[in-house]
């Protein structure tokens, strides 16, 4: 599969970024034009920091993996980072007498918590502080309630930066504002300020579309509009000398979300040497204008810099930036000492998914549906072993709107990782949880008549699809019973958004399978007509599921309910299919060589001596059993896995933890190998479709039971 572009535009922006923040501590303009210096310094140059925070949250948000496991890494690597820049200023702070001042314990934790031990350092602890916060908010609340609290925030931060003029007319406002400065010396910090551009940031990453040039131009025209009137903005805040600070404008925010857009339509590979030298700079440059000035005053040139701000700016600057390129040669080198681990080393056994199968499949069940059907996609039961929030939120970035889980505690854990759009409960919700269906603003399905009374009773408003049994003989309301139907319809609290039946034989192509699936829809749809004649307002429709879309794709409704084929995986490999999908796997599951060893002729291997070598055999083991969710059906030569490319039976029984695989003839064979259970090596794929019908099951029950105990890889 073709891989996925780097974001290039973010990267080579990373260096802008950072020569407009040395820009800030020297005014390179100042002797030339005084306007001009603030037009750069004091508005166009105020983008470099929210697009440092707008990064940091769109990869937090980007990817499969656990939000909370990237945002302790993120804590950890900026901590350290700021640990290392005090140490590098702690000389420059000793000369410049900062431990002398008589109360230096209060000063110096509001420094490290806030304004940060030197001037520019105050960016560490507002990127924690406001990663923190827009991760909880949009865990909590979702990111169109977590973008109105953030701007709240910035709305109280603004009134302290460059609005602060309005708010010191304001009693009540200017004792609330001197309370705020006797903690920290600005609103612009991880609390007021950063917030709103990791959300941002966040939010950009779950919606970030297909690119064209058209809409890359039209969101480089729209920042250049937003910064010639955020530049009008700071130029009539400054002529009414209303700000305090001139970090925060009103129109920054529309200006970072344009500028954002457009860097993101730039791809290529991936230059991280640009991010660690933007980086270097961002953090020696201070150092770097201490060293030219003293190199001034040995030289007896400070006036030559005084007069001349902008050669003290490019010095910095190639000081600067050869420092990042030294760093970067250093690390270079070693990284070569010390190459990283493959993401996988280290684990006894885990699942690799592939994002982009997962975003392609997605997009090509979207393009093949009916105009105005939309895809629902089935993540049940941990997205058929995909890893459910990780999944979704993938799903979420291909354009997926739709969700359905199995049970409210599923629900409840998609919405508390961020997922966006509605989210179906297929099973039955106990009346009792009435409250967290509404809180988290999940659809419930309505299961049967008595489940409704209940749902009812609560007083509870809630959204609902109700379920019809059409012959499948599960869930529903029975197609026989219209009044029924319509006395939901008119119940008070509970509003239908949606009404379903599920085809029980659409995978089968015996003609009375066939037969059944058609007397099905014909009921279904005849009830439909019948709850219309007494004047219902049908709600949103939804019949297929993946192989009622794969082979009777033209029924006509709102919604497909894509489950097993969303993930690239058929449910057996006899499984019947009228029309075929570019789908591919997004699943591969591994394991690791636990130990090799020589078995000769006659010796027995595993329990109940199962297996007898007829010869000298190869015996690897594999550190992956039957408790990891691997069938134990497979023993005995039944299964195989794939190991350096080939193919090696399994032999004897598989154990809880661990299986053996005769590896003859297959050279090379040693502890850490990497050995394929599903997925591709090589020329050599086994489908999951594969295995499970030689366990006598399908691939929807092998994935689904995949173990807690396997590691997820993206």
């Amino acid at each position: 599969m073709k891989r996925e572009k780097a974001y290039t535009g973010i990267d080579g922006f990373r260096i802008a970024a950072a020569l407009l923040v040395a820009a800030i501590h020297i005014s390179p303009l100042a002797a030339w034009n005084e306007t001009g210096d603030f037009i750069l310094t004091r508005v166009a140059a105020r983008v470099a920091v929210p697009f440092f925070f707008m990064t940091s949250g769109f990869f937090l948000e980007k990817g499969t993996e656990n939000r909370m496991e990237k945002l302790a890494a993120f804590t950890k690597a900026t901590l350290r980072l700021y640990l290392i820049s005090m140490i590098f200023y702690l000389p420059l702070n000793l000369y410049m007498g900062y431990f002398n001042t008589k109360l230096f314990l209060p000063e110096f934790l509001k420094d490290v918590l806030f304004d940060g031990t030197l001037y520019h350092l105050w960016y560490f602890p507002a990127a924690v502080a406001g990663a923190w916060i827009s991760v909880l908010l949009i865990r909590r609340i979702g990111f169109k309630k977590a973008f109105i609290a953030a701007v709240c925030l910035y709305a109280v931060g603004l009134l302290g930066d460059s609005y602060y003029g309005l708010s010191a007319k304001i009693p009540v406002l200017k004792t609330f504002y001197d309370n705020v400065f006797a903690v920290a010396d600005y609103t612009r910090n991880g609390i007021f300020y950063a917030p709103v551009f990791f959300v941002m940031g966040a939010w950009i990453a779950e919606n970030e579309g297909r690119r064209s040039i058209r809409g890359g131009l039209s969101y480089f025209a729209g920042f250049l509009l937003m910064l010639v009137l955020m530049t009008a903005e700071g130029l009539l805040l400054r002529a009414f000398g209303l700000q305090r600070h001139d970090s925060m404008y009103i129109l920054l925010l529309p200006c970072m979300y344009l500028l954002f857009r457009w860097l993101l339509f730039f791809r290529g590979r991936r230059r991280e040497r640009l991010r660690d030298i933007s980086m270097v700079i961002y953090i020696v440059h201070p150092m770097a204008i201490v060293a030219v000035r003293m190199a001034a005053k040995l030289f007896s040139k400070q006036t030559y810099l005084t007069e001349h701000p902008m050669a003290l700016y490019l010095a910095v600057l190639l000081l600067s930036g050869l420092a990042g390129i030294l760093y970067c040669q250093v690390m270079r080198e070693w990284k070569k000492r010390h190459p990283m681990r493959s993401p996988s080393e280290g684990c006894r056994s885990w699942v690799e998914i592939d994002q982009g199968s997962l975003m392609h499949n997605a997009r090509v069940l979207q393009k093949d549906m009916p105009q105005g059907c939309r895809l629902m996609a089935v993540v049940k039961a941990g997205a058929y072993g995909h890893g459910d929030t990780a999944t979704a939120r993938c799903l979420n970035r291909a354009g997926v709107r739709a969700f359905a889980a199995a049970t409210i505690d599923e629900g409840i854990t998609l919405r508390k990782e961020g997922v966006q759009g509605e989210i179906l409960i297929l099973g039955y919700t106990p009346a009792s949880r009435a409250k967290e269906l509404r809180r988290w603003r999940l659809i419930q399905t309505v299961c049967d008549h008595e489940h409704a009374l209940a749902l009812e009773k609560t007083g509870i408003d809630l959204q609902v699809h109700l379920a019809v049994d059409s012959g499948m003989h599960r869930l529903g309301i029975s197609v026989d019973d219209v009044d029924c139907a319509v006395e939901v319809f008119q119940m008070k609290h509970l509003k239908i958004t949606g009404i379903f039946t599920h085809l029980c034989a659409t995978d089968s192509s015996r003609q009375q399978d066939i037969e059944f699936t058609e007397s099905q829809l014909g009921t279904f749809f005849g009830f439909l007509e019948k709850l219309s004649g007494q004047g219902i307002v049908l709600p949103k429709i939804h019949v297929q599921s993946s192989y009622g879309f794969l082979n009777y794709p033209d029924i006509d409704c709102d919604y497909v309910r894509a489950g097993i084929i969303l993930y690239g995986a058929d449910s057996g490999t006899d499984t019947w299919v009228r029309r075929k999908l570019d789908l591919r796997p997004a699943l591969a599951l591994k394991s690791t060589v636990a130990s090799v060893r020589k078995v000769y002729a006659g010796e027995s291997v595993g329990y109940g001596r199962a297996y007898t070598a007829s010869s000298d055999r190869d015996i690897a083991v594999a550190a992956i059993g039957y408790a990891d969710g691997y069938p134990r059906s497979l023993s005995c030569g039944k299964g195989s896995v794939l190991i350096k490319g080939r193919r090696a039976p399994i032999v004897g029984r598989i154990c809880m933890d661990q299986m053996m695989i005769d590896v003859t003839g297959i050279p090379g064979i040693s502890a850490g190998d990497t050995v394929t259970l599903i997925g591709r090596d090589g020329e050599e794929e086994i489908l999951a479709s594969e295995v499970a019908e030689q366990a006598g099951s399908i691939s929807n029950e092998l994935l689904s039971r995949l173990g807690s105990r396997l590691t997820y890889l993206p």
